[in-house]
Parts: structure tokens; sequence; C-alpha cells
């Protein structure tokens, strides 16, 4: 089975790639490498699937040099034609889009940006799609959209029409586009809303980052809404293995589209998160309090109910084992390329 897999030179899309691969999947990657954040970081990640940067063109397959089954090209979703194209000639059984351009503070700043990659690109790929029918798509969704929801856990039947962030507003209008599609094209389409995805390999500008960054410096680290804040932390191979188990996932004949939610189902106070990589990083934090930013929400926590009994799966990864796992690969990768704190 031939996979298409968006954003795989991105954090999620990443593991994801490895994943597929580890399980014998031939897989094409595709992202634009944009400068969104240092793009060594994305041709590092590249690196380790096989793909050399010198061997990069736009348009044009690259192959792996240590996986025969994965290739990658550099494209927009924006490229109509040329996505078309792929789609014509590959041929894919399922289709995985991650990409998107990402960050909710990024959204206020840049909103052209926003529209033009995750409400344009998006409509590009459901297009693709109809024209070449996967057997499944599978959507990389947030849990940005439940916005000032105060219903806590989040379901998944919870109302999400009161967006905080452009990104967030993106994000829904993809789930409503996707359930039109769907709905007049009988495409299988699955929206993951993901909750606060962290470890190896992550966005410089996500939490983790920021914390180990500063943490090392010795430099005071933003501490938001005076630290009274909740995540549902979830580690990203629990995302990579529930996006896969999601996609191969089969459909009920009456229902061919479906929402979901993915994360730890356990949220987990901030300041805990902190003391948690204070303890493998060594090293105390000092904190700098401030309020709640614009865009952002106070509480996310995912109710796992529907995605336990739809896909048949649980993330596994507690806080500790995942904030050890980060800390051992952020200290051995930003040494080993000697760009450490560079990024």
């Amino acid at each position: 089975m031939k996979i298409l897999v968006t954003g795989s030179a991105g954090f999620i899309g990443f593991h994801t790639v490895k994943k597929l691969l580890e399980m014998g999947f031939e897989v094409v990657g595709l992202d634009n490498i944009n400068d969104y954040y240092s793009p060594s970081l994305k041709y590092a990640r590249l690196n380790e699937a096989g793909i050399i940067q010198e061997n990069i063109k736009w348009y044009y397959p690259t192959q792996s040099v240590k996986n025969p089954k994965y290739r990658f090209v550099r494209m927009n979703l924006e490229d109509k034609q040329q996505l078309f194209s792929l789609f014509q000639s590959e041929r894919f059984d399922y289709v995985i889009n991650l990409a998107a351009q990402a960050g909710v503070r990024y959204s206020i700043e840049n909103p052209d940006v926003y529209t033009q990659s995750n409400v344009i690109g998006f409509h590009y790929i459901l297009e693709a799609c109809r024209n070449f029918p996967p057997k499944h798509l599978v959507h990389a969704s947030s849990s940005s959209v439940y916005g000032t929801n105060a219903k806590i856990p989040f379901s998944e039947d919870d109302k999400v029409d009161t967006p905080v962030s452009l990104y967030a507003a993106t994000k829904k209008s993809n789930e409503l586009m996707a359930h039109t599609y769907s709905h007049l094209y009988n495409i299988p389409i699955t929206c993951l809303r993901f909750f606060t995805v962290y470890g190896p390999w992550g966005r410089p500008d996500m939490a983790p980052m920021l914390f180990a960054k500063a943490i090392t410096q010795g430099k005071p680290i933003k501490v938001f809404n005076n630290g009274e804040m909740e995540r549902d932390f979830t580690f990203v191979e629990d995302i990579a293995n529930g996006v896969i188990k999601t996609m191969l996932t089969k459909f009920s004949d009456d229902q061919l589209y479906r929402v979901l939610n993915i994360g730890n189902g356990s949220p987990v106070n901030l300041l805990d998160f902190i003391k948690s990589m204070e303890k493998y990083l060594k090293q105390d934090a000092m904190r700098e309090y401030l309020p709640m930013q614009a865009g952002d929400v106070k509480r996310t926590w995912a109710d796992q109910t529907l995605f336990h009994s739809t896909v048949g799966y649980k993330p596994a990864v507690s806080i500790d084992e995942g904030v050890k796992v980060f800390v051992d690969w952020y200290q051995k990768f930003y040494k080993k390329k000697k760009v450490l704190h560079h990024y």
C-alpha cells in the first residue's frame, strides 16, 4: 500500500513517516520546507529518513538513501497543478494530511499565511482526493477548535463555534470542508483533534523546546497566566501510532466522516510539567510569570471515549517517560549538531 504524508518534514509528520516505514508501507512525503522556523531542523529530520538536502528539488521525488520505500517531494499544497499531477501518477491508497501553518500566536501576527496554507491548501487536498480517491483521508485538526469551551473534558459533540485564534478558525473550517466533501463525494475522512503534542524533534516554538532552551541557558522561562494552565500533553509517538491506527480503521457504511479527539486524556498543570523538565535537565528554571496571552486557553483535556471505541488505541506514554525521552534527545541532538540554542 502506498501512503502520502503531507508535512513529512514537520514534527508529527517525521514520526508518522518513521512508523509507517517500520511497518513496511511505501511512503511518499510532501513538504514545502518553509522558514516559519529554521529549515535546518526540517532538513535534519529528513536526513534521518535518508532524504539528503542536496538532492531535494521542487516537484521532483527524491529517493531515500536509507529506505527504498520512501520518496520525498518538495511542494506547496497550494501548487494545485503539481499536487494533482502527483495524485494522478502515484494513485495513493491512503492520504495523511499533516501539512499546515502551525502556531496559535503566530496566526495573530501573520494571518495571510494561514488562509493560504490551511484553507486553500486543504481545499486542494480535498479536490485531489475527489479526483483520485484514496481509501481514507486522515486530516490533522486541533484541540484549539474548542476555544473558550468551559465543559471538561472536551468531547467531540461539544459546541466549537467560538475559536479564539485564526489558527483555530482555519482548523474548524477544515472540518466543515471535509464533511462537505465526504458527504458529496463519498470520501472516507477522519479529522483528528490533536492535544498538545510534545517529544523529540519538536518545533522550536513549542513550550518544551522553549523551556529546555531557556533552562539550559540560565534564562527565565515565560510562564503565562501565572502558571494557572493545564494541558493534555500527548507524546508524539502515541500520536503517530494513533494516526496510523486511525488510517487503518474501517468505516461503517452509513458513516464516512468522523471527528475524533486524540490526546493523553490526563491534563497536567504547566508548573508540574516544568518540574519534570527540571528533574531531567538537572537544572532549576527561572520563571517569569506573565498574564494570559491573546488566543490562548487556560485548559485542554481530551475525552478519549470515542477514539478508544472507534480506533481501539490508547496513548500509553506517561509525562515522566515522555519528558525524559525528550530531554535525552534534546541534549544529544543539539550537542551533536553543534548548534545548541541556535534555532
